[in-house]
């Protein structure tokens, strides 16, 4: 990687369900980060759950995927922020506006 010491995780967080539902919410946020312990504390910051204390069901290093691999650079560009416009939701769930 051209940025040593900072790899490229993958979290999966988990947390309590939001009010009405039965099962727990759940989000994929990826981070850099020097080590696992980082990692796990950046994606915390991200979670956007109602439940105040994510928890990490799971955290992988991406550095190859698919036979490519994965390389960083630093930039001064903002965080890409785009949605799926592929993904229609069921029509008896809400959408969140954001």
């Amino acid at each position: 990687m051209s940025n040593p010491g900072r790899q490229l995780y993958a979290i999966y967080l988990g947390g309590d369900p939001a009010p009405g539902r039965i099962g727990e919410d759940h989000e994929v946020v990826f981070v850099v980060a020097e080590d696992p312990t980082s990692a796990r504390r950046q994606a915390r910051a991200k979670w956007t759950g109602d439940d105040p204390k994510p928890h990490v069901d799971m955290i992988q290093e991406l550095d190859v995927v698919d036979g490519y691999e994965i390389s960083l650079s630093a930039t001064d560009r903002p965080s890409s922020a785009l949605r799926d416009l592929t993904y229609k939701p069921s029509p008896e769930v809400p959408v969140d506006p954001h």
